[in-house]
């Protein structure tokens, strides 16, 4: 027999299946409880805590599967076991992958449907502690703003904790947006050097001349605006840790100096002539594939292998799926406080449509999307027409769920959202052609259509316009 904190929520639309699923649960000792539909099941959820739940697949209103992604995100700890029908068993499989804990398929024997329960409560037992442990590994070793329980992450935070120990060199690769400066900052936080300056500078916002004095420093009067010497980033960051984001970018000349600092752990600065010793731990990230530049003769070798001692590949929001919700969700609450809004969630569309969308910005680009959803947002549910995706229909979602504009003022706002959606192609196919008649050279596409260059790249990252994508062409 069980203990009655045993509680289980059953959901079917079928009054038959019901009695009958609670007959059997209750014989065994369970808690149950029913409900008609999946709606009534995510409120009943929301006001009491259940073990487990028990729901059919195919329901009027709201499906199995929808609640299933509406609890992941709120409740990821709760096992889900869906009753289905044998025709739609493919359906079933799928949401296995979505999260499901089981399935049974209709009709099932009363030895069947106990066994599963029995399962499902005993692995919520390993799930809830997976995701202590891995909370409190975030709160420990600061990766409190790397969000993830997926296996990727996983390997990632084993990673960092490997490394952080050290004073090895690290070079951090991934695609734009996922989060290499995040990583460096973990690094940092669980080493050594924790105490000590963590600096960034970002290779890419920089002229080369100026790159190099924002790295070795300058004495004054060593170039046209050196009104007085300045100390570098290396000298700053003495005793710590200097990031080197998109170090892909840096110019063979500045690569070669950075060659000789790696090796021999000395500065000079511009028009000095006094070594400096210097003492930090380098990580270096890029978007770009050095393997390939150095083919190309773009990276110097040597350098590359300096750099290359500690790999660490960071994977692309597509590819951790799993994590998804669980990252929207942190941005959501975030946002929302931060605007004073009162957003409780996500609709099940909005679920469904984030996971089938590609995100070639990543997580940067998610979080982007989640703070325009809530700043435009006038429910407590985010709705599919605050997203506004580049390439979705948005106009028609917003008159088919909004209908049209009551007043004045609802008419003006409406129309300055449809004319910002509108202006997205056009800026996105403005900048993709200008990086394509320069080879993807951002200063110089900057330069030819007459922006500044931090304006660029700005407009870049707001689309979530990654590297491999400005290079497709």
């Amino acid at each position: 027999m069980n203990s009655e904190a045993d509680k289980i929520l059953v959901a079917d639309d079928d009054a038959v299946i019901r009695k009958g699923v609670d007959r059997i649960l209750t014989a065994e000792g369970y808690a149950v409880e029913t409900v008609s539909n999946g709606r009534a099941a995510l409120e009943r959820l929301g006001q009491k805590t259940f073990k487990l739940l028990v729901t059919d697949l195919k329901m009027p209103g709201m499906s199995g599967l929808e609640v299933l992604k509406a609890i992941r995100n709120c409740q990821p700890e709760l096992p889900v076991v869906l009753m289905t029908g044998y025709a739609a068993i493919d359906n079933a499989v799928e949401a296995m992958k979505n999260g499901a804990t089981d399935y049974l398929a209709k009709p099932f024997a009363n030895e069947e449907l106990v066994e599963k329960v029995r399962n499902a409560i005993k692995n919520r037992a390993v799930l809830i502690a997976d995701i202590c442990l891995w909370r409190e590994m975030n709160e420990t070793h600061g990766f409190e703003k790397l969000v993830g329980n997926s296996p990727e992450m996983k390997r990632l935070y084993q990673r960092i904790m490997q490394v952080a120990p050290t004073d090895s060199t690290v070079l951090i690769s991934g695609e734009s947006g996922t989060g290499k400066e995040l990583v460096a900052r973990a690094i940092h936080a669980h080493s050594p050097r924790r105490s000590q300056p963590f600096v960034a500078i970002d290779c890419t916002s920089l002229a080369e001349s100026l790159l190099e004095s924002e790295l070795f420093g300058h004495v004054k009067g060593s170039f046209t605006g050196a009104i007085q010497t300045k100390r570098g980033l290396f000298e700053v960051a003495e005793g710590g840790t200097l990031l080197l984001d998109e170090i892909g970018n840096i110019s063979l000349t500045t690569q070669a100096k950075l060659l000789r600092v790696l090796q021999e752990r000395v500065i000079t600065p511009i028009g000095g002539v006094k070594l400096t010793s210097i003492d930090i731990r380098l990580i270096a990230a890029t978007n770009i594939n050095l393997r390939e530049m150095v083919s190309q003769g773009r990276f110097r070798e040597d350098l590359f292998f300096r750099l290359n001692i500690i790999p660490i590949e960071l994977p692309a929001l597509r590819d951790r799926k799993g994590d998804l919700m669980l990252l929207a969700s942190q941005f959501l609450k975030s946002f929302a406080e931060e605007n004073g809004k009162e957003i409780r969630g996500f609709s099940p569309d909005v679920i469904e449509h984030l996971e089938g969308y590609a995100f070639p910005g990543n997580v940067r680009e998610l979080e982007n999307l989640i703070e325009r959803a809530v700043v435009l947002s006038q429910s407590e549910l985010i709705h599919r027409h605050d997203l506004e995706i580049p390439g979705d229909d948005y106009s028609s979602a917003l008159f088919s769920e909004n209908s049209v504009p009551q007043d004045a003022n609802e008419l003006k706002e409406r129309k300055r959202q449809l004319r910002e959606q509108a202006v997205v192609p056009l800026e996105r196919a403005f900048l993709l052609s200008a990086l394509d008649r320069n080879n993807g050279n951002i200063t110089r596409a900057a330069e030819e259509v007459g922006m500044q260059r931090p304006n660029f790249q700005a407009m870049l990252k707001k689309l979530g316009i990654s590297f491999r994508e400005r290079m497709a062409k």
